[in-house]
């Protein structure tokens, strides 16, 4: 008995998907995710719901900063708000250590819980700072947290490796 067509295409689609959910565990990426995607829906969220533009480069951090401000305006963010942003700024925050300082995804802390980004031979943790930024964290911006990774890693001499 021969295959149909679709069942062909459905078989290649999984294994596609399967080597690239071991493609990211090789590389040490969380295969429960996909960063990219996530930091493009935050655009896109932001774009069209708070008026934001974040074009993916450390040159919007203000705007990303001002819409942490409009998210968090009425107060600290919770439940299912919570986690949408929660998980869209995480990624988005990690995505512009990655593409701008040369960064990748890493298991974090708690094999259980969010990845990491390992950059300029430090560990960074977006999913940390953006839940505190979310919660009301005085002081907290997404910006900062972004921007002191390379002089952080300037000061300790890892930003050679």
């Amino acid at each position: 008995m021969e295959r149909e067509p679709q069942q062909d295409e459905e078989r290649q689609d999984e294994e596609r998907q399967d080597e690239e959910r071991q493609d990211e565990e090789r590389q040490g990426g969380d295969p429960r995710i996909d960063p990219a995607s996530g930091a493009a829906a935050c655009v896109e969220l932001a774009a069209d719901n708070h008026g934001r533009r974040l074009d993916g480069t450390v040159a919007t951090l203000a705007e990303l900063d001002a819409l942490s401000e409009d998210l968090t305006a009425d107060g600290p963010l919770e439940g299912e708000r919570l986690n949408l942003w929660w998980n869209l700024l995480s990624m988005y925050a990690g995505e512009l250590l990655v593409h701008e300082y040369g960064g990748r995804w890493v298991p974090g802390d708690d094999p259980a819980g969010p990845p990491a980004v390992e950059v300029l031979g430090l560990t960074a943790f977006p999913f940390n700072n953006a839940l505190r930024v979310l919660q009301g964290e005085e002081g907290k911006k997404l910006s900062s947290f972004v921007s002191v990774v390379p002089a952080i890693a300037r000061h300790q001499g890892t930003d050679r490796k």
